[in-house]
């Protein structure tokens, strides 16, 4: 098949979406529902009108890129003040919730697969912790709930991918059997920190430079026309290429530095210009991700469905996630409907299928199984959240205001 034939249909794709794309963010039906089943439309498992040649680590560079310019896009354009105020219920998410909800899919998932081991149990319940902060966007962005919901949201699936990543590098090589017992106990004390901090100080580093120098030509017109939307893209690539080049993290270099690059050029007059151009260039790789995602990879896990995969699928976006979010505010100040609304609101995505992607290469006796599940949860969750979005922040926010706007 021809590679101009690929690029036409998918250019194709892009100019008819993006025409009518302001229309549809009005409806439920939420962008990745449409890349993802177009794709798959398209793909051999379809109508079989693209036969896309896209390897493992071309499919995981993709993903891993756009979940980069995603995480510092977004995390730019948060509030700090309100962050402040409530830091404290992110934390509680990250640092009890986060490890909860790996332990509850570890359980649940002994008791789903036996064909899994443990350690493969593990790696599928770390895949799947962490929530999608592109596919949440409709719930984050959405000025009607609570500030403090949407920015403990934000900062959570902004963080939450790039902890998972040191503990999957741990499972893969206790799966893999690369490790000895010496290393193993090495990797699991050395490797998160190191991720989280060498991706955090460059984060910061590269933030605080970039936003001195953007700020500095900015005043001096020396930033304009077409060239306003590029440093911020730049800037969310060098985050995370530099973080992952040093041994860190590039998911928490990504939204570190966005997070504080955002609060540093805050009221500037030119913020707006950079942060719409880096928005736009994240909302068409992701379009891009998930179309090929949906063309190469998504058919062949529908392929191998049982009932245990649906079983855990299901699970895994409900009773996995929402209990460990419940016991993990247990003592905060919030209503039920709060607590309940961040609970459902734990989206999967991008992160998600950069770690199957990251497993399949590895060659796994129960690769198979995983990517079923995994592939089975996202497309499952592209729905659900998709089509809940709307309608479900609009009734809490009413719900919130009938309340005289207590939180």
């Amino acid at each position: 098949m021809s590679e101009y034939y690929i690029l036409a249909v998918m250019a194709a794709f892009v100019f008819l979406y993006s025409i009518i794309a302001a229309r549809l963010e009005r409806t439920p039906v939420s962008g990745a529902v449409v890349y993802l089943f177009v794709g798959l439309l398209c793909g051999t498992h379809g109508l079989g009108i693209l036969e896309l040649d896209v390897d493992d680590q071309g499919l995981k560079r993709l993903a891993e890129f756009t979940l980069a310019l995603v995480l510092f896009s977004d995390s730019s354009k948060a509030n700090l003040s309100v962050l402040r105020e409530v830091k404290g219920i992110p934390t509680r998410l990250l640092l009890i919730g986060l490890p909860l909800t790996i332990a509850a899919g570890f359980a649940v998932g002994v008791l789903t697969f036996d064909q899994l081991t443990i350690i493969e149990i593990a790696l599928l319940a770390t895949m799947l912790a962490p929530t999608d902060a592109a596919l949440g966007q409709a719930v984050v962005t959405n000025e009607s709930v609570p500030d403090s919901v949407r920015e403990s949201l934000n900062v959570e699936s902004g963080l939450n991918d790039g902890i998972c990543v040191p503990v999957i590098l741990i499972f893969l090589a206790l799966a893999a059997g690369n490790t000895t017992s010496n290393e193993t106990a090495r990797m699991v004390f050395a490797l998160p920190l190191q991720a989280i901090g060498i991706g955090a100080g460059v984060g910061v580093f590269l933030a605080v430079t970039g936003s001195f120098l953007v700020k500095f030509c900015g005043t001096r017109g020396w930033i304009s026309g077409t060239w306003v939307g590029i440093p911020v893209a730049a800037l969310a690539m060098l985050c995370f290429a530099l973080s992952q080049w040093m041994g860190g993290s590039g998911f928490i270099g990504a939204f570190v530095g966005g997070l504080l690059f955002g609060g540093l050029i805050k009221g500037h007059k030119v913020k707006e210009e950079l942060l719409s151009g880096a928005e736009g260039l994240g909302n068409l790789m992701s379009l891009l991700t998930w179309f090929v995602f949906g063309a190469v990879a998504f058919g062949h896990g529908l392929q191998n469905v049982t009932w245990q995969v649906i079983t855990y699928a299901v699970l895994s976006l409900t009773v996995i996630r929402i209990i460990p979010v419940m016991l993990c505010l247990v003592g905060v100040s919030m209503r039920f409907d709060s607590k309940l609304f961040l609970g459902w609101f734990g989206p999967r995505g991008l992160a998600s299928i950069v770690f199957i992607v990251m497993v399949i290469g590895e060659n796994l006796p129960g690769g198979d199984t995983l990517t079923a599940v995994v592939t089975w949860t996202v497309a499952l969750s592209i729905v659900a959240h998709g089509l809940s979005a709307v309608p479900y922040a609009a009734w809490y926010a009413r719900t919130v205001a009938a309340r005289a706007g207590s939180v």
